[in-house]
């Protein structure tokens, strides 16, 4: 029995990967249609197609073998078209949908919005979160206190409770949950010195914070075993929801770049990367906690999608914008041997990252 709703977790956890992937496609291909581009294929998936049809535009909607993407196919990368075994240039009315022939802010727009529906996706999601469900809205820590305290923790050995007002750190005026955290990471494990306010006793308690399960060496996380007080949910406005939507979109997406940033510069493990398996494997573990963190999740990988696209890497979206902005400042477009050799370069890039984290998702599940 656990094994057939671990299974309809997966299910649902792909379900959630392929729905981000269509919206990103479907920004590119409602752009591309509004631009007068023809769209020859929308693919949810690569490799052999599984189902699929054609609309009345000419465009093949399809489901393919392995669903760790998609793509937007359009008509037209250059002033011939393969026909048979032979080339021919393209006759007026094919120039007139053709992508390549459009003007550069029309290219710039189609490439642009697929990144962007993945933000636009985020907002609208978590604002009707906040509409429907409530915007979480954390408990006063300075005024409640903590929340509670974990069995087997260093917290509980030295004695905290519920209720406990941290007011320092080794001397150290604690403000807020985030300093406390700060404190607690920053201590390599060794003893602290606790300051605590107990239902208006002054109290000294000791604790040596311990490092996270599985984690260890210099790249150690240590955590003391007291939560935040309560969250609380209050439903929001449209307006409010909306606005509350686009504000943590932008929180998350500035934590996400610093964690790149950090990754990049050594001061993180490359571990906490992630692909598609890690995923799936995040999205079922979520689902399992409930529809609402399931959804929440869903936000985050959109704003995660949006900013990997925009990374000026050739192959992905940003690679074509970093073309496109070259051709902007030029007055003519990148060379074609320039672009295939930036091309070759960015697979290579891609394909050595996807199998490295790859990997490290395959290591994780074993562990």
């Amino acid at each position: 029995m656990d094994a057939f709703f671990g299974s309809i977790g997966y299910f649902n956890a792909i379900i959630v990967f392929c729905l981000l992937v269509f919206v990103h496609e479907l920004g590119h291909y409602l752009v591309a249609r509004w631009a007068g581009v023809r769209v020859d294929v929308f693919s949810i998936g690569f490799g052999r197609e599984i189902w699929g049809f054609t609309d009345k535009a000419g465009t093949r909607w399809k489901l393919s073998l392995v669903p760790l993407g998609g793509y937007v196919k359009m008509f037209g990368e250059g002033d011939t078209i393969l026909e048979g075994e032979s080339e021919r240039p393209l006759t007026p009315d094919e120039r007139s949908v053709s992508f390549a022939h459009k003007p550069l802010g029309k290219r710039t727009a189609v490439v642009a919005a697929g990144p962007a529906a993945n933000f636009l996706f985020a907002i609208v999601v978590l604002a009707g979160l906040y509409m429907v469900h409530g915007k979480p809205i954390p408990g006063d820590f300075e005024a409640q206190g903590v929340g509670a305290v974990r069995e087997g923790s260093a917290a509980e050995a030295a004695g905290f409770e519920p209720g406990d007002r941290i007011l320092a750190v080794d001397g150290q005026p604690i403000g807020s949950f985030d300093d406390l955290r700060a404190a607690v990471a920053g201590s390599g494990g060794e003893r602290l010195t606790f300051t605590v306010d107990r239902a208006g006793e002054r109290l000294t308690l000791n604790a040596a914070p311990q490092a996270q399960e599985g984690v260890t060496g210099e790249a150690a996380r240590y955590i003391l075993g007291v939560t935040a007080p309560m969250t609380r949910f209050e439903k929001q406005g449209p307006l409010a929801a909306a606005w509350g939507g686009v504000e943590e979109t932008g929180r998350l997406t500035v934590l996400t770049l610093s964690a790149v940033g950090e990754i990049i510069f050594g001061q993180r493990s490359i571990d906490d990367m992630g692909g598609p398996v890690k995923i799936v494997q995040l999205s079922n573990d979520v689902a399992q906690i409930g529809v609402v963190s399931l959804i929440s999740f869903m936000a985050v990988l959109s704003i995660n999608l949006g900013l990997l696209n925009l990374f000026p890497i050739p192959m992905l979206d940003g690679g074509h914008l970093a073309f496109y902005a070259v051709e902007a400042v030029r007055g003519k477009p990148v060379g074609e041997r320039t672009q295939e050799y930036a091309f070759r370069i960015g697979l290579a890039l891609l394909l050595g990252l996807m199998i490295l984290i790859t990997i490290n998702d395959v290591m994780g599940l074993a562990i």
